[in-house]
């Protein structure tokens, strides 16, 4: 196979299209905000409520360090479905699972479920281990 300007300009922008969507994804990891007291709250978002609880507790846990523990004192999960106002979370569920079956029988992805559709915050110190 013989590289040339064309090869290099089709890989160049593949590069740039997997960058961009990349960068264009819901971030996994929060920063923590200092409050008063020694306490810290992050924000966490998931596609599920035990996602986004795992992933406020590893933003807490990267927050603390090695060397210390998140001591958690307070946490609020709330769902902000693609359906929140117009269902109740549950039937929300049950519509979105519906929608990924139709999807899955029909070959398109119909599905209504993101990564952001759970929201946990957590307040938080840091003790010694």
């Amino acid at each position: 196979m013989k590289f040339n300007q064309q090869h290099l300009w089709v890989t160049s922008s593949l590069a740039s299209v997997l960058l961009l969507s990349a960068c264009a994804s819901t971030p996994t990891q929060s920063l923590a905000i200092q409050k008063p007291n020694n306490q810290y709250e992050v924000t966490a978002v998931g596609k599920t409520q035990l996602i986004a609880k795992n992933n406020a507790i590893s933003a807490a846990n990267s927050t603390c360090g090695k060397s210390a523990s998140p001591v958690v004192v307070d946490e609020k999960t709330e769902y902000n479905g693609a359906l929140k106002g117009v269902l109740d979370e549950k039937t929300g569920q049950m519509v979105q699972a519906a929608a990924g079956i139709l999807g899955s029988i029909s070959g398109t992805n119909t599905g209504l479920n993101k990564d952001d559709d759970y929201q946990t915050v957590l307040t938080f110190s840091c003790r010694a281990n």
